[in-house]
C-alpha cells in the first residue's frame, strides 16, 4: 500500500502529512501548557527517547485513521511512518506507555473539544443524554470483573442490552444545522442513573433551556433550576399511574423535545462510527478503560476540528 491509500479521511500524501503533523503540533501544546505534570516520572529515565508527546500522537492520530485497536494502530505507526517515529518501542512497550499516560485523556479530551469551531454554539440551549462504553455484553456482562473500581453492569435501552462497563455522560449546546458540540463530560459507572450524574454539572449552567430524555425527569429540580438558575429542564412527559395515555398537549410536548435532542443521538452515533467507542471488549484495566474512553472522544473532536 503507498502513502496515497493509507487513509480513510484525507485524498492525497499530503493530507495525511499534515493531519498528522497538526495532531503533533496539537498535543506538543497542551503538553508544554500543564498537560505534562499529569505524567511526571520519577524515575532515571524520565527523558525516553520516545517522548510522551509522541505516544499520544500515534494513538490519537491512528483512531483519526480508523484503526481500531492499539496494535492496529502500533503496526499502522511501525509499517507507514517509521522514519517519523523512529524510537518507537514494541507493541508491549507501546501499551504500557500509553496507559501510564492515562489521566492525561481526559484533559486533552476538553483541549480537543476547544479546537472545534464554536462560532455557532447556541450557549442557552443545551442537550444532555449518556451512551455506554461496553467492555461485556449480556451473559458475559455478569461475570465481567475488569476494572470493578468505575465499572459494574448497567442496561443500554437504546440497544436493549445489558452490559458491562462504564456511561459517558455529556452536556452539548446546540449548533444550528450541524451536530451539537460537547460542553461537559463525565464518566461514571453503567448502572449510575443519568439525573445524578447530570446534577453534579448542574451548578455551572445558567439560563436558556436545558433538553433531555424520560431518565431526568424530577418535577422538584425543573422548578428549582427555573427558580435559582433561570434554567428551563425540558424532558418528555411521563404518564401518570393508571394513564393509558398521554394527552394531546403532553404528546405534542413530547414530539418537540424529541426533534430538539436528535442532534446528540446524531453525535453519539457518528463518534462510535469514526472511533468505535463504545464496543471496549479487548479493554483489561482501569488504565486501559480511560484510555478507551478519553482517548476516543478526544480523537473524534479532532476530527471535527480538522475537518470542519
Amino acid at each position: 500500500m503507498d502513502d496515497s491509500e493509507i487513509g480513510d479521511t484525507d485524498a492525497d500524501d499530503s493530507d495525511w502529512k499534515n493531519t498528522l503533523i497538526r495532531v503533533y503540533l496539537f498535543v506538543c501544546r497542551r503538553w508544554s501548557s500543564g498537560l505534562c505534570t499529569v505524567a511526571q516520572r520519577q524515575s532515571n529515565n524520565s527523558h525516553p527517547d520516545f517522548t510522551d508527546e509522541e505516544v499520544l500522537t500515534i494513538y490519537l492520530f491512528g483512531l483519526i485513521r480508523k484503526r481500531e485497536t492499539i496494535k492496529e494502530i502500533h503496526e499502522y505507526a511501525e509499517d507507514h511512518f517509521p522514519e517519523w517515529f523512529p524510537d518507537l518501542p514494541s507493541y508491549g512497550g507501546y501499551v504500557q506507555r500509553l496507559n501510564r499516560l492515562s489521566a492525561a485523556f481526559a484533559p486533552l479530551t476538553e483541549a480537543a473539544i476547544a479546537e472545534v469551531n464554536s462560532e455557532e454554539v447556541i450557549e442557552t440551549l443545551r442537550i444532555a443524554d449518556s451512551f455506554p462504553v461496553m467492555m461485556a455484553k449480556e451473559k458475559r456482562s455478569s461475570q465481567a470483573k475488569v476494572a470493578p473500581q468505575i465499572a459494574d453492569k448497567g442496561y443500554c435501552s437504546s440497544k436493549d442490552t445489558f452490559y458491562h462497563g462504564v456511561k459517558l455522560h455529556v452536556v452539548a449546546e446546540k449548533r444550528p444545522g450541524t451536530m451539537p458540540l460537547p460542553d461537559r463530560v463525565g464518566l461514571t459507572a453503567g448502572s449510575k442513573n443519568d439525573l445524578q450524574a447530570l446534577r453534579q454539572a448542574l451548578p455551572v449552567f445558567q439560563d436558556g433551556e436545558l433538553y433531555g430524555d424520560k431518565a431526568y425527569v424530577d418535577s422538584s429540580l425543573r422548578e428549582r433550576l427555573s427558580e435559582e438558575q433561570n434554567l428551563k429542564l425540558l424532558t418528555p412527559p411521563k404518564k401518570s399511574k393508571g394513564q393509558k395515555r398521554l394527552s394531546a398537549a403532553d404528546k405534542l410536548l413530547s414530539e418537540a423535545v424529541s426533534r430538539v435532542r436528535q442532534p446528540i443521538e446524531s453525535l453519539f452515533n457518528w463518534i462510535d462510527e469514526k472511533t468505535g467507542i463504545q464496543e471496549a471488549s479487548k479493554v483489561r484495566s482501569v488504565e486501559g478503560l480511560m484510555v478507551h474512553a478519553f482517548g476516543r472522544l478526544a480523537a473524534a473532536m479532532l476530527l471535527l476540528a480538522l475537518n470542519p
